[in-house]
């Protein structure tokens, strides 16, 4: 007791701060409670998807494997595998240097032009489609017929359909893979004797694997599901401009529902695979 009156007031009023506060229950019962109420939730939303995903399968699995041997099923398939992975493809080739300027350079009008190349993320794809089909027709259309590359209710047109509604994902995770690499590590390169080519090739193409990847998986996804804009601007053909989607949509409008449920598995487990790819690029670039 002595030793504490010896103490300046200064010691003892820095000693009842740093002392621990009482636990109050009252707190930690509301804290409780939240966790409760956001665990219903969470249980609610997980067994409706998970009750949403096994209601198709369990209504469409009639008549499965014949859909599987149907020639316009096969056709669809196909028409939307070459025609997703093209417009993947050019995405990408549109993306990483998009993505590229937007996460390296300042300009007047940076967020402007950022704002531009998010356009078809929140744009409806029914008017994406309009807008594409005013460019590609009145607009362009006779130059691409000169050169025999006519886009409107074509195969191509559903190329381009793709690539523009699934390129704005690519750019934005391009951009966020550029973002997380130090510029000085570039900076290192080119003292070394790298051009600034190799140096985009060896180091800043490498460090940002994860989002690349990832970014090509999302625009992959984006480009395997599109409708809107692709049933606007390539029209809905059976067996020429016939996606997965546009079959879905054609045979739920003349009553076939076996064979548009069968269709809708095939692309709900696709879109599973992707998401898993997707969420297995992601942890990869976060545990790197």
């Amino acid at each position: 007791m002595k030793d504490l009156q010896c103490l300046p007031s200064t010691a003892l009023k820095q000693n009842r701060v740093l002392s621990p506060a009482p636990a109050n229950p009252l707190r930690n019962m509301k804290l409780n409670w939240l966790h409760v109420l956001f665990g219903l939730v969470f249980i609610v939303l997980t067994g409706f998807m998970a009750a949403l995903i096994g209601g198709l399968f369990v209504y469409g699995k009639g008549d499965f494997l014949a859909v599987l041997r149907n020639p316009e099923f096969r056709f669809a398939l196909v028409f939307t595998l070459w025609t997703s992975v093209t417009a993947t493809l050019l995405a990408a080739l549109l993306a990483i240097p998009s993505g590229y300027i937007l996460s390296r350079r300042r300009f007047p009008g940076k967020a402007l032009i950022e704002t531009l190349m998010d356009i078809p993320i929140v744009l409806p794809p029914l008017v994406s489609g309009v807008a594409l089909l005013i460019l590609m027709g009145p607009v362009l259309g006779e130059i691409f017929t000169k050169f025999s590359l006519d886009v409107v209710f074509t195969a191509r047109g559903v190329v381009v359909a793709q690539c523009f509604i699934a390129t704005p994902f690519a750019i934005r995770a391009f951009k966020q893979g550029f973002d997380s690499i130090d510029p000085r590590l570039e900076k290192v390169a080119r003292t070394l004797g790298f051009s600034q080519g190799m140096v985009f090739l060896k180091v800043t193409l490498p460090l940002a694997k994860g989002c690349i990847l990832s970014g090509l998986t999302m625009a992959w996804a984006r480009a395997l599901g599109e409708f809107g804009a692709t049933a606007i601007l390539a029209g809905i053909t059976r067996m020429k401009t016939e996606t997965l989607s546009v079959a879905i949509f054609l045979n739920m409008s003349i009553g076939d529902i076996q064979f548009a449920m069968s269709v809708s598995m095939i692309m709900l487990l696709l879109a599973l695979f992707l998401m898993s790819l997707f969420k297995f690029f992601t942890s990869s670039e976060v545990s790197l």
